[in-house]
């Protein structure tokens, strides 16, 4: 008899996959300067370590807010008592501003729309709980994040369906694989209920153009069905094109209420100012109902009231958030193009990208043959051999072989160009045990044709003649 329950004994969870086994092998053997040199440096953890300095720097000079005091009187016993799951709303009035700087001011958001959660993480699941029914489907268009197959099916029931989409035009949505995702639904009956993607897009790095996002918001009111649009990594875009929020286009196109209330927002902390650690996400929507049912259930994952007091100090002063997104959206850029030229050098390409704290990396040249299994083998030899633990393509439903995601926000610039030098050097061995291989197979055939040729001119010339 088992005495725990179906859900605490599935293996649903998602951890048999190569994002989180990548994982479980760095924290066997992690990199460290001094202690452990030669162990696995974390390129799978898309973690913002760029601007620790001008948080702590806006920390030490504001005492008052670290130490829980207001106009130096502490409220120390204010936020340890039990707080309403609502939310403070100095905090909320705090974030939502910081939402519309991001966007550039192009949108609003109404506080009273916001439902704080545990993290973005969080905020799926709790979106999910509140759209869609145990065997109801979400499409998500491919490659993505990994972590979706835990966050938005484990507990809820709910399935995925990919919207495949392919190298051929830089991973864009198309009508024709949104067409054939809701079909595959249906082939498998299930009821969609959602379309889910992220922009910027983790893992491709990448901005949604306005086309796109017009033809989502067309689809979804032909289906009748809801969106979410998770931008936690928004204020990551460095490069052009800028970001265009889902909100920004409904704007523009004059959606109709019953619109509106079908498109849903998520936004985290974690990315944008590096701070997953607080537990800060969000949920943004014009359904009442929906703001009403994620509220209840935000009770289980609530913020905590002292994390909610210093952000909201933090985040209303105007001076320090203006110059805290031009700065980090800078380091990032730099970041990115320290990678992209450190694998251009190993022969290494990359997607175009404009924004996140990753690149997606094309390296299916390396693989043996165009299959999943020379995916496998090769990322085996870059965890093993190289020491890096990246995140295949596969782990993000990609379906072409050879692309991987590599994040470079998360470490210091002497560890980034030490994993740059492990890449190439592995690069430059294989390509040359491959020429030395080739070679050895040229000479090889080379030998069978001319032994060939020798045996047929002796059998040739030691023939016995034909009777005439």
């Amino acid at each position: 008899m088992n005495l725990l329950s179906r859900k605490a004994t599935c293996n649903a969870h998602g951890e048999n996959s190569s994002y989180f086994l990548g994982w479980q092998e760095y924290e066997k053997n992690p990199f460290d300067e001094t202690r452990n040199p030669d162990g696995i440096i974390q390129m799978g953890l898309a973690e913002n370590q760029l601007s620790f300095n001008l948080l702590e720097s806006w920390l030490a000079n504001n005492p008052d807010a670290a130490g829980f005091k207001r106009d130096g009187e502490s409220i120390f016993r204010e936020l340890a008592l039990f707080q309403d799951y609502h939310g403070l709303p100095a905090f909320k009035k705090a974030l939502v501003e910081f939402m519309a700087e991001i966007r550039g001011y192009k949108v609003s958001f109404d506080p009273n729309n916001l439902v704080l959660t545990a993290g973005a993480t969080s905020a799926n699941e709790t979106l999910t709980f509140c759209l869609a029914e145990p065997g109801e489907a979400l499409l998500i268009p491919t490659p993505y994040y990994p972590g979706f197959d835990r966050d938005l099916k484990w507990r809820t029931g709910v399935e995925i369906v990919p919207i495949h989409c392919t190298s051929s035009n830089s991973f864009q949505i198309t009508e024709s694989a949104l067409e054939k995702a809701f079909l595959e639904a249906q082939k498998r009956n299930l009821r969609v209920k959602g379309v889910l993607v992220t922009n910027p897009s983790n893992p491709l790095g990448t901005t949604m153009s306005r086309n796109e996002l017009n033809l989502l918001i067309s689809f979804i009111i032909e289906k009748g069905i809801h969106l979410i649009s998770d931008e936690i990594y928004s204020g990551t875009v460095f490069n052009s094109p800028g970001f265009i929020s889902i909100m920004e286009v409904l704007a523009d196109r004059k959606c109709d209420i019953e619109v509106w209330n079908r498109v849903h927002t998520v936004y985290s902390l974690s990315k944008d100012l590096g701070l997953p650690g607080f537990r800060v996400g969000a949920i943004y929507s014009n359904d009442n109902r929906v703001v009403t049912a994620a509220t209840k259930m935000s009770s289980f994952g609530l913020v905590s009231s002292q994390t909610q007091y210093l952000l909201s100090v933090l985040l209303s002063d105007n001076k320090f958030t203006s110059n805290y997104i031009f700065e980090n959206q800078r380091r990032i850029k730099e970041r990115h193009e320290m990678l992209v030229s450190g694998l251009r050098n190993a022969g290494i390409r990359c997607l175009k990208s404009n924004a996140g704290l990753f690149c997606w990396v094309d390296m299916r040249h390396l693989l043996k043959s165009k299959t999943l299994e020379a995916e496998m083998e090769l990322w085996k030899k870059i965890l093993y051999e190289v020491r890096l633990n990246i995140s295949p393509g596969s782990s993000c439903h990609c379906t072409e072989p050879g692309w991987f995601r590599v994040c470079f926000a998360n470490m210091s610039e002497e560890t980034l160009n030490l994993a740059m030098k492990r890449m190439k050097d592995f690069v430059d061995t294989n390509t040359t045990n491959g020429k030395n291989q080739s070679h050895q197979n040229f000479t090889r055939n080379s030998r069978r044709k001319l032994l060939s040729k020798w045996v047929f001119r002796l059998s040739f010339h030691n023939r016995e003649p034909k009777e005439r």
